[in-house]
C-alpha cells in the first residue's frame, strides 16, 4: 500500500476476542461482581448510582483510622462490595512509575435499591455512567487533581468482558459512558471504564470506585448539608425540561445549604444555566465537591460524627478488590490527610465540540496526561516527592536505552510510512512490529520524506498503545492526530541507530495553560465559575 499522506488511515485487518495475555483467575466466575458475605450469603451488591466524590469519603476513612475505632472494622467490612477485576485488561499501562495514585470515581444512574425515588435510572434498568472523574494523588501526597471526563466524549473503547465470558471488539467514537453499560447488566461494568481510562490517558488507573444515588444523599444528610451557590433561580422544569410548564422554584439564586434530594437536584441541574451542556454541569459539581470537602474539614470528626458518615459511605461504594476492605480504604484514606485544600485542583479535560458530541482538544489533553505521569502539577511545580523517579526523557516512551526487549503488541494494528529517502525502511519498521506481535495494516511512504525522528501517531483514545508502539522506536514523538489509527511514521534517527531521547511527549511535561486557567482549588469562592458560557 502506498500514500502520500503522513495521517493516511488504512483500514484495520481484524480484531481478537480476548485481550492478548488476558489471564483468568482460576475458579472465579467469569463476569460476575462479587460482595462481601452478609449472615453466611454472598451479598452481591446491585446497580449503583451517581455521585460526583468519593474524596470526603477517604477523607472520612483517614480520621477513622487515626481516632483508634477499630471497632467499627467489621461492620465497615460487611458493607463494603467489589466488583470482579477479571475484566481488566493486561494490555495496560506501565505501574510504579510514582509513588503517587490513580483513582477512578463513577456515578452510574440507576433504579435498584432506593434510587428509583431519588429520581435515577431508566426504564430497562441497567448500569449507566452519569459521571467520573480521574483522581490523581501527586507522590508527594500533598498534592491532588481531579479530572472530570464528560460523558459525552468520544473515546475508543478498547476489547472490555461480557457476563457471558467472551470479549467484545474495540469501539472508536463512541461516547465515554457507554463503556460502563457493555454487557447490558444491572450492576454496569467498572473494568471496562477503568480499560477505557487506562486507554484514554495512558495512565494506569490503581483504583476504581463506583458510587450510588442513594449513598451520596445519605452523605450530604450526615455532614449536616453542604453549603452551595446559584447563579440563578431555577425552577422544576430546570431540572426536569421535559415539563410542559415552568413549574414552582425549588432553588433561589445566591447561597444556600442543600442535602439529601435538594443536594441531588442540584449536582443533576443543567438546563436553565449557563448554555444548559454537561461541561456547564461539570463545573457546579466540582464546586459541590469543593464545598464538601471544605465542610468536613472545618467541622471535624468526632467520633460520634466518624461512624454514621463512614457507614454512608461504604454503604454507597462497589470498589475494585484493591479497595475491597476497610483497613485498605483507611490507608488510601491516609494518604490524602495532608492534602491541603487549596492544593486540591479540579479541572475538566481539555475539549472541544464536535457536533453535538465532546471530543478531546489535542495536544493539550495530551499535555495534561504527560503531566500527570511525570508528577507535575498544573501550575508546573514538582511534586514527586523525591521517590527516585527516572528524569523526565527517560521516563518517557521510547526513550534512549530502551531496545523494545519484552514489548507485546497482540491485539495492536499499525500502519508503516517511510518518511526518509532510504529504500526499504517502511519494511524493516513493519518486519520490527510483527515480530513482536503487532498487526501490520500496510506500508507505504509519508507525505514527507525529510522526517529526522520516527513519529508515533496515534487517533482519539489510543495514546496508551501508541507509547506501546513508541517502545521499538528509540527516541520517538508521539502525534495525536485525528480518525481511530495508529501510524508510524519512520524517521532517520532509525536508519542511523540512534537513540535520542525522546521530545515532544517526556521533555515538555508541564501541563498546558488552559487547563490551569480553567481550574478550580478546593478553597476557592463558591460563586464563583458555576457554568460554562452564558449566564454562569
Amino acid at each position: 500500500m502506498t500514500t502520500t499522506s503522513d495521517q493516511a488511515t488504512p483500514s484495520r485487518r481484524r480484531r481478537r476476542e480476548e485481550p492478548p495475555g488476558h489471564d483468568r483467575a482460576p475458579g472465579r466466575t467469569r463476569g460476575r461482581p462479587r460482595g462481601k458475605r452478609h449472615g453466611g450469603r454472598a451479598a452481591r451488591r446491585r446497580k449503583r448510582g451517581p455521585l460526583r466524590t468519593v474524596l470526603m469519603a477517604a477523607l472520612a476513612l483517614a480520621v477513622l483510622g487515626t481516632a483508634g475505632l477499630g471497632w467499627v472494622y467489621l461492620k465497615l467490612n460487611g458493607d463494603i462490595a467489589t466488583f470482579d477485576g477479571e475484566g481488566l485488561s493486561k494490555n495496560r499501562p506501565e505501574s510504579g512509575a510514582s509513588k503517587g495514585a490513580n483513582v477512578l470515581v463513577i456515578g452510574s444512574d440507576a433504579r435498584t435499591e432506593g434510587n428509583s425515588a431519588l429520581g435515577g435510572g431508566s426504564k430497562d434498568d441497567i448500569g449507566r455512567a452519569d459521571t467520573a472523574f480521574l483522581l490523581h494523588v501527586y507522590a508527594d501526597h500533598k498534592h491532588a487533581i481531579a479530572v472530570s471526563i464528560p460523558r459525552d466524549t468520544l473515546v475508543t473503547i478498547p476489547p472490555c468482558l461480557l457476563p457471558d465470558g467472551t470479549w467484545t471488539k474495540a469501539q472508536s467514537d463512541t461516547m465515554f459512558n457507554a463503556a460502563f453499560s457493555v454487557g447490558q447488566t444491572e450492576s454496569g461494568n467498572p473494568a471496562c471504564t477503568q480499560n477505557t481510562v487506562e486507554e484514554l490517558t495512558g495512565l494506569r488507573v490503581d483504583h476504581t470506585l463506583v458510587v450510588d444515588f442513594k449513598g451520596f444523599a445519605a452523605l450530604t444528610d450526615v455532614v449536616g448539608g453542604v453549603r452551595v451557590c446559584l447563579p440563578q433561580d431555577i425552577y422544576q422544569g430546570d431540572l426536569n425540561p421535559n415539563r410542559a410548564t415552568k413549574g414552582d422554584l425549588i432553588f433561589e439564586k445566591g447561597e444556600q445549604d442543600v442535602s439529601g434530594q435538594k443536594a441531588l437536584d442540584y449536582v443533576r441541574i443543567r438546563h436553565g444555566i449557563g448554555d444548559g451542556s454537561d461541561i456547564g454541569r461539570i463545573k457546579r459539581q466540582q464546586a459541590f465537591v469543593s464545598s464538601l470537602l471544605k465542610k468536613i474539614k472545618s467541622d471535624g470528626l468526632t467520633p460520634t460524627k466518624l461512624l454514621p458518615l463512614a457507614t454512608a459511605a461504604t454503604q454507597s461504594m462497589t470498589v475494585d478488590p484493591g479497595l475491597g476492605t476497610a483497613d485498605k480504604l483507611i490507608a488510601f484514606g491516609m494518604s490524602l490527610k495532608d492534602i491541603d485544600l487549596h492544593d486540591t485542583k479540579f479541572v475538566t479535560v481539555p475539549w472541544r465540540y464536535q457536533g453535538s458530541r465532546v471530543a478531546l482538544a489535542e495536544p493539550d489533553a495530551s499535555g495534561l496526561w504527560a503531566a500527570l505521569k511525570a508528577d507535575r502539577t498544573i501550575d508546573g511545580k514538582d511534586a514527586s516527592g523525591g521517590s527516585g523517579k527516572t528524569s523526565e526523557a527517560s521516563a518517557s516512551p521510547g526513550a534512549a536505552g530502551n531496545d523494545g526487549s519484552g514489548v507485546d503488541g497482540d491485539g495492536i494494528d499499525v500502519a508503516v510510512y517511510n518518511g526518509t529517502t532510504v529504500e526499504g525502511l517502511a519494511a524493516e519498521a513493519a518486519a520490527a512490529l510483527t515480530g513482536h506481535g503487532f498487526t501490520v495494516t500496510g506500508t507505504g511512504n509519508a507525505g514527507s520524506r525529510e522526517h529526522s525522528t520516527t513519529v508515533v501517531q496515534y487517533g482519539t483514545g489510543l495514546r496508551s498503545r501508541a507509547e506501546t508502539v513508541a517502545e521499538l522506536f528509540p527516541g520517538a514523538q508521539l502525534e495525536p492526530i485525528g480518525g481511530s489509527a495508529i501510524n508510524v511514521v519512520v524517521g532517520a534517527s532509525y536508519t542511523a541507530g540512534d537513540s535520542p531521547t525522546a521530545s515532544g511527549t517526556g521533555t515538555e511535561t508541564d501541563a498546558p495553560s488552559s487547563v490551569a486557567d480553567d481550574a478550580r482549588s478546593g478553597d476557592d469562592d463558591l460563586c464563583a465559575d458555576l457554568s460554562y458560557g452564558t449566564g454562569g
